[in-house]
């Protein structure tokens, strides 16, 4: 089916929708103009330092790096929150957030990404659930005393040609330690969940009041697949956006093998927004 049919029946199926979840993996942002880190040459395009390195996104994304090299950890990560703070979300954040209050949709988003651009296109922060956690806050790489804060006053200075920070670091207001963004990263016996946690509970509640649901789900694939998982799970129409991986076994799936951004647009048009 070609895709203005798809985003037709998209269109539909949101008109009759109770509720919204509007569900975002790393392909949400590459119409923002950010990397999705898909394979290791994929991440190594975005850092050539950490190619020279030898270390892939698995290994740099390890949070023994802030205890053992965390000008380089802070070298990637702080060169990410610069990038999240720099860049706009695309207009397809807009229509989402339009559609769902144009429409009078009661709405909730789930999202793997931690750049924190749902906030930044203008979602309320009490209907986000960001199941990664976010890189505009920090806790202590060890997590000593359980805090959560926002990264909002740091400024990290980056050698980018070599992926390293230079000067002063994130640290610990408790102990004076190294600080780390407040994202579950692999092999992470350190995170503090109790954030995510919180944001989980106000999205459980509202699942159980959603109704007839419809998600909306942009740029979530197969490597980490959080986000795809839940789509699969749920009952109601899956509207799965994904150029490459847009396949799925739920009963009720709407394809659309295309970009976040093409589509939103198409069914957004669908609905009368622009």
């Amino acid at each position: 089916m070609e895709l203005p049919a798809l985003a037709a029946r998209a269109a539909s199926a949101i008109r009759e929708a109770d509720g919204l979840l509007i569900s975002g993996g790393a392909g949400m942002g590459v119409d923002s103009g950010l990397p999705d880190f898909r394979g290791n040459e994929g991440f190594w395009r975005a850092y050539p330092a950490l190619a020279d390195a030898g270390l892939s996104f698995v290994e740099i994304a390890d949070p023994q790096h802030f205890h053992n090299h965390p000008e380089r950890a802070w070298g990637f990560y702080g060169h990410r929150l610069n990038l999240y703070r720099q860049v706009q979300p695309h207009t397809g954040f807009n229509l989402l957030l339009a559609i769902a209050e144009q429409l009078q949709k009661d709405y909730f988003v789930f999202t793997s990404n931690v750049d924190g651009h749902y906030q930044k296109a203008g979602f309320d922060p009490e209907k986000i659930f960001e199941c990664h956690g976010s890189i505009h806050h920090l806790q202590c790489a060890q997590d000593c005393s359980s805090s959560i804060w926002q990264a909002e006053q740091e400024s990290i200075h980056i050698d980018e040609q070599r992926c390293l920070a230079v000067g002063a670091m994130p640290q610990c207001p408790d102990c004076g330690g190294v600080a780390r963004p407040n994202i579950l990263m692999f092999g992470d016996w350190h995170w503090n969940s109790r954030r995510a946690e919180l944001q989980q509970a106000r999205y459980e509640k509202w699942l159980q009041r959603a109704g007839n649901l419809v998600t909306i789900e942009c740029g979530a694939g197969t490597a980490i697949p959080t986000v795809r998982n839940q789509g699969d799970y749920l009952d109601g129409t899956l509207i799965r956006i994904n150029p490459r991986e847009s396949q799925s076994a739920h009963p009720n799936a709407i394809s659309m093998a295309t970009g976040a951004r093409e589509a939103i647009t198409l069914i957004a048009s669908e609905l009368g927004i622009s």
